[in-house]
């Protein structure tokens, strides 16, 4: 299927599951002064949806009179073209996919987070507390196979990957990997970061790399490793001694409702950063409105 094919099925999609919440909200938009209740319809890419559900939890409470309806992830770029065509109200996406945007003229758009990444493995892995930079790359090439090559246990490792076009395994290559670096042919690859998370839940000797605010907020009983002898800590992320973050932007219509509008005010508030913080984001503030 090609990507002009892959991004018409999924705003499609996103057409159908919004199709039943569009008359009540341009209903409630026209009534902005009374009590019915308004919705929002906000999508997030699939490495980017936690953020976009952290956001939604903590902002419906004292909100009482706005339904959120959360879409089901999908491409950044089907993200985007679903606020073009009104369909999705507010996108959660990587900052990466936002600079290939030429739409900017209907688009706004804003930083407002960091989501550091890290390689982490399943408990069995013991033995295993750092990697460098080589060992990746043997890894994530398949010229190391077992643990016991790093001082682990004697078990075949279980590596799960990304498709080469998803942030998370674009910036493991920008840092460690290298873009030339080829993919082992017995790497299990999905497509989508929860399945991913998932699965190193699950499968014993696996290792991948995923959000590090997720395995905070969710409380992770994974192994987090150390790269290069530095942890995958805010600390040192701010002392430039590990490097390995996404930039997550939110998108919105310049024409979006009062309402949509709001919602984007209240992500850089005191209770949405203190939120955010808390979940193991690091928040970008005193940004612009818009770009």
């Amino acid at each position: 299927m090609t990507a002009q094919k892959l991004v018409v099925f999924s705003i499609g999609a996103l057409m159908l599951l919004s199709l039943s919440s569009c008359t009540q909200t341009n209903s409630a938009q026209l009534n902005s002064t009374t009590s019915t209740p308004v919705s929002i319809k906000v999508g997030g890419s699939t490495s980017t949806v936690g953020l976009l559900t952290l956001l939604e939890t903590n902002y419906s409470p004292s909100h009482k009179n706005v339904k959120i309806i959360q879409l089901k992830p999908g491409q950044s770029e089907s993200i985007i073209e679903g606020i073009k065509l009104g369909v999705v109200d507010v996108g959660t996406i990587s900052k990466a996919a936002l600079k290939k945007e030429t739409h900017s003229s209907i688009l706004n758009s804003r930083e407002i987070v960091q989501d550091l990444l890290l390689v982490a493995t399943h408990p069995s892995v013991t033995g295993v507390k750092n990697l460098t930079t080589k060992n990746l790359q043997d890894i994530y090439s398949g010229t190391i196979s077992n643990w016991q090559q790093l001082g682990g246990p004697n078990a075949k490792i279980v590596l799960l990957d990304r498709p080469d076009d998803e942030s998370a395994k674009q910036i493991l290559r920008k840092y460690y990997l290298g873009k030339d670096l080829k993919n082992s042919p017995r790497a299990v690859v999905f497509r989508k970061e929860g399945e991913l998370i998932g699965a190193i839940e699950s499968m014993p000797y696996s290792i991948g790399a995923f959000s590090l605010a997720y395995a905070i907020s969710h409380q992770l009983p994974v192994n987090r490793l150390s790269i290069n002898g530095f942890a995958p800590t805010s600390a040192n992320f701010k002392a430039n001694k590990y490097p390995m973050v996404r930039e997550i932007a939110i998108v919105w219509h310049k024409n979006a409702a009062a309402t949509t509008q709001n919602f984007i005010q209240y992500i850089s508030s005191p209770p949405a950063i203190s939120a955010i913080e808390r979940a193991g984001f690091l928040p970008v503030i005193n940004q612009s409105s818009g770009q």
